[in-house]
């Protein structure tokens, strides 16, 4: 059994051992994953004026609700004037003062035509001329505004980018005479009553035309250390620009090292294009490294909600910061499907020009009436006229050649197509027949008082119309000629029994033709005699 000491030295190795074992264990376990869209201070510059301000709660919406913490707007760099007293600070003011949480970012040029390619030697008197106090004045008018208008915590980016090669108030001509007037700038803001000013140190990533930490004047005049990081050279890929001599790494260090927060004033897209990886590892560094802010520059062709151009990079930017937004909005393009179908209602409107077919069929509707009487004269064939009574004169040359063509036998059947055409070729055996005396027949027209009962031509109106043509002129007119039908005496139609040999006295045939109650209206009683050659050539007869 051991000893009650050994128990308790044993006792406090294990739990001096069970201590190390948990911290070791706290320090080896990796930093809890910040969620997505986490609550950094994010902005986008999206316009200088008012039109900045207009735009803020659009982006948030289009981050699926996303709070836009951050007013990121710039003072113009043509003249002083404008530098001292800008017209859109009020606007932003009022912005800044709807939420306490919200930052106001405003980027300070430290000359007056920053943006006008001056030469590095007039760059570097104006330094000199800086650092001596001469613009002092319009820094202390600035500081007044700022705070009259009830933004005096305001986020002042104070020469942004100068150590680069573009604008008037870089660095690179006299880096220890542009400290020196950094500090005469800060100081004489900080000077003015009420002010709570913050003064960020942001140049560009690399080392560009000068390394900015040359240009760094000192602690006591910074609050922040920023870094604008385009994706554009130096480097090609992310990890070079972490790495690169006064890139991201760098910037991170240093700003620790001088117990500084850090920010990224501008990043964006650049040189590279549509870049969706890009934006995705400097969102994730950005969430690694926790700035007081970051603002990403949103038009062409730095951004991803104004630039259209880059459609990939924003939807990496909303996945990052807004995953659930983008499923919802792909439903809303289906609403418009429904109208579609309207369009399919014209289609009743088709059938209506079918309604005139009807029409067609009417005027065929008189046609059979008056067709179908006609072929049913023929029944009453075998009533032939008496050639004794026909006034024609031609029973003497009774098988005259001309008439042949003329009465075939085959027509008769159908006499209501020729009707109008027969008396036509009547006339033909008047001038042969040599005695012109036979038409006188016609002059007892006398007699006509003893059939005077003008009813006898009702039963046989059709008979007066051969008649015609023995009027004494030869002229075929008898259509139009009613008034020899009452002139002729009532000839008497007496039927004869049907012969066995053929009658050589017979050389004409008259049937009357009922034309129906309409078309009688129209032409009159009529009646229709053929010349009928009965001779045994003609086939007429079977023997």
């Amino acid at each position: 059994m051991p000893r009650p000491h050994r128990r308790l030295a044993s006792t406090c190795i294990g739990t001096v051992t069970a201590g190390l074992l948990a911290t070791g264990a706290a320090l080896a376990a990796p930093e809890k994953e910040q969620p997505k869209g986490s609550d950094i201070a994010m902005g986008a510059f999206l316009d200088s004026g008012q039109t900045g301000v207009a735009r803020i709660p659009h982006l948030s919406r289009w981050l699926g609700g996303k709070e836009i913490r951050v007013g990121h707007t710039y003072l113009p760099g043509d003249r002083w004037a404008r530098i001292e007293n800008p017209d859109f600070l009020e606007a932003w003011a009022q912005w800044r003062q709807a939420k306490p949480d919200r930052l106001f970012v405003l980027n300070v040029p430290m000359q007056q035509h920053n943006e006008d390619h001056v030469p590095d030697r007039e760059v570097a008197r104006l330094i000199r001329a800086g650092a001596e106090g001469e613009f002092d004045h319009h820094f202390e008018r600035l500081a007044h505004r700022l705070v009259e208008l009830g933004v005096p915590d305001t986020v002042i980016v104070l020469g942004w980018e100068m150590n680069g090669a573009t604008y008037t108030h870089r660095c690179a001509p006299d880096p220890e005479g542009w400290k020196e007037y950094w500090n005469r700038i800060v100081n004489t803001m900080r000077s003015v009553p009420g002010q709570e000013f913050k003064f960020d140190f942001a140049p560009n990533r690399g080392s560009d035309a000068i390394g900015w930490t040359k240009c760094y004047p000192g602690d006591d005049v910074v609050d922040i250390v920023g870094m604008d990081s385009y994706d554009q050279a130096p480097g090609r890929t992310f990890d070079e620009m972490v790495s690169q001599p006064y890139g991201l790494q760098q910037h991170v260090d240093f700003a620790r090292a001088h117990g500084k927060e850090i920010s990224y004033p501008e990043w964006g897209l650049f040189r590279h294009g549509d870049n969706p990886v890009y934006v995705q590892r400097m969102l994730k560094w950005i969430e690694q490294h926790k700035p007081l802010y970051h603002t990403i520059t949103d038009y062409c062709p730095h951004g991803v909600w104004q630039c259209k151009q880059n459609p990939r990079s924003a939807k990496a930017f909303r996945a990052a910061l807004a995953p659930e937004r983008p499923g919802p909005v792909i439903p809303t393009p289906v609403v418009p499907t429904p109208v579609i179908p309207t369009p399919v209602v014209p289609t009743p409107v088709i059938p209506t020009p079918v309604v005139p077919t009807p029409s067609i069929p009417t005027p065929e509707i008189p046609v059979p009436s008056p067709v179908v009487p006609s072929p049913q004269i023929p029944v009453p064939v075998p009533s032939p006229e008496t050639p004794s009574t026909s006034p024609s004169p031609s029973p003497s040359p009774v098988p005259e050649p001309a008439p042949v063509p003329v009465p075939e036998p085959v027509p008769v059947p159908s006499p209501a197509v020729p009707s109008p055409e027969v008396p036509v070729p009547v006339p033909v055996p008047v001038p042969v027949s040599p005695e012109p005396v036979e038409p006188s027949p016609q002059v007892p027209a006398p007699e006509s008082p003893s059939p005077e009962p003008v009813p006898d031509p009702v039963p046989s109106p059709a008979v007066p119309s051969p008649q015609t043509p023995q009027d004494p002129s030869p002229s075929p007119d008898p259509v139009p000629v009613p008034e020899p039908s009452p002139v002729l005496p009532p000839v008497p139609v007496v039927p004869k029994p049907e012969p066995t040999d053929p009658p050589a006295n017979i050389t004409e045939w008259c049937v009357p033709i009922n034309f129906g109650e309409w078309l009688s209206k129209l032409v009159g009683k009529q009646s229709v005699c053929v010349k009928i050659d009965w001779g045994k050539d003609s086939g007429f007869w079977p023997w």
